[in-house]
Formats: structure tokens, sequence, C-alpha cells
């Protein structure tokens, strides 16, 4: 038998180019997760990438084939929280419905991605730990988000669901409301963030809505319970969402 043949018919020990990628993606997505949770548990500063490396196993000089610093990993977990919102936002354009249902769905969307590790990046850390390059980044995603909810509070006065009022006073009030969610919600808490979700949709719009409020309104959160089991199933779902979105938010962001 021809030794040349037999030799092209052996396995070669490198993974196909696709396997390689895949498993390099899902390296990088380990660092990020276990990067977020750390800057959240001990906060930024205070987190070091040697602590970063230990919880993943590996060594320092690893991460550097996935990142080159520190403040990379942070505008990461930032723009994997900010594509989620703006994901959000291009899903409420695209379809119908008056100006207040937008803003409800808006403040639902924006309200459950507060609940993530990495929705919690767009409110707990400090732009100004960051490249000027991404600060920049960051301050013309943050005005995009804001105009949002001007724009669909403006369009509610204009089809007569929301009284008149300012959009941007009122914007600025719905929108800290909400990001102050990232500061004090907890997995393991009473409340699902769905709950939290939609009963923050009703709060942060009765003042100004001219329509009555949804049924669900009237029966507030925590009189259906919620397992545990049902709890961990959303984060499951979260989590699996999150790493799909990051692969898209490097080649936008990149």
């Amino acid at each position: 038998m021809d030794d040349r043949s037999s030799s092209s018919n052996r396995q070669s020990p490198w993974l196909p180019f696709e396997s390689r990628r895949r498993a390099r993606d899902e390296k990088r997505e380990a660092v990020l997760r276990t990067a977020v949770q750390l800057f959240l548990e001990q906060g930024y500063h205070r987190t070091t990438l040697n602590e970063v490396a230990e919880r993943l196993n590996i060594t320092k000089p690893a991460l550097y084939n996935y990142f080159r610093g520190k403040d990379e990993i942070l505008f990461e977990c930032w723009a994997i929280g900010n594509e989620r919102v703006a994901d959000c936002i291009n899903d409420i354009a695209s379809g119908g419905g008056t100006g207040l249902a937008k803003l409800r769905k808006l403040i639902v969307s924006y309200a459950e991605v507060m609940t993530t590790d990495y929705g919690k990046s767009l409110v707990r850390f400090d732009v100004r730990d960051l490249t000027e390059h991404n600060r920049k980044i960051v301050n013309a995603a943050k005005r995009q988000i804001d105009r949002a909810f001007r724009d669909y509070i403006a369009e509610g006065i204009a089809d007569g669901t929301i009284q008149p009022c300012d959009p941007k006073m009122s914007a600025f009030a719905i929108a800290g409301s909400l990001n102050w969610i990232g500061h004090w919600f907890e997995p393991d808490g009473p409340m699902m963030p769905d709950d939290i979700a939609e009963e923050f949709a009703i709060r942060l719009t009765e003042g100004i809505a001219t329509v009555s409020k949804p049924k669900k309104a009237d029966q507030p959160p925590g009189k259906n319970k919620t397992s545990r089991e049902d709890r961990d199933e959303h984060h499951a779902r979260v989590t699996a969402r999150a790493t799909g979105q990051s692969k898209r938010a490097r080649r936008r962001l990149r």
C-alpha cells in the first residue's frame, strides 16, 4: 500500500478552522462572563486580571490571547449590554402601536436588560475608565437610547395616548428609574425580572398616560408565585442570548 495514500487518510491533530474559531469564541465568552461577574462583585478597579485568570483556572498571559487589557474587557461587556438594548429598540420601531404602547414596550425590554450582568454594565461602571475612542461610542449610544424614549413620548402626545408633557424631562425620569434597577436587582430575590419590568411599565407611565391601564397592572407582582426552577430557566435563556449577541457586537464595534 502506498505510504502517501495511508498518510492522507490519517486524522489531522488540528481541529478544522470553524471548530477552532468556535472554541476561541467560547473561551472569549468565558473570560467576559467571569470578568463582568467580578467587576460587579468587587468593583472594576479592585478586580485584577490575575483574579479573572484564577477563577478561569488559566494563566494571566493566556488572557492576552483574547483581550489587550482590562479596559477592553470592560468595553466589551458594555457593548453586549448595549446591543441588547439596541435590538429591543429596533424591534419596537419595526412594529406598530401607539406612542404609549411603544414606550411601555421599551420600558419592559430595558428593565429586563437591567437585570442581567451585561445590562448592569451600562450603568454600574465609569465611562472614564475607557479609552477616548470607546467613550465616544458609549456616549453616542446613550444619546440614541435617550432619543428613543423621547420620540415615543412625543409620538404618544401626538396620537393622544400620552398627556402633554416635556418629552425630555419625562424621558430623564423614566430612564433614571430604570437604570437604578441595575444597582439593586438580585437574581435570587423575590421578584422575577419580567414581573419587575411589567410593574415598572405601568408605574412609570400611569402619570402621563391618557388611556386605561392594562389588566395585568391591576395585579401587583408577587401574587402568582414563580418557582426557583422557573427563575433558573429564565437566567439560562438570558445567558444564551447574551452569548450569541456578543459575537454580533464585536463585529459591529470593531
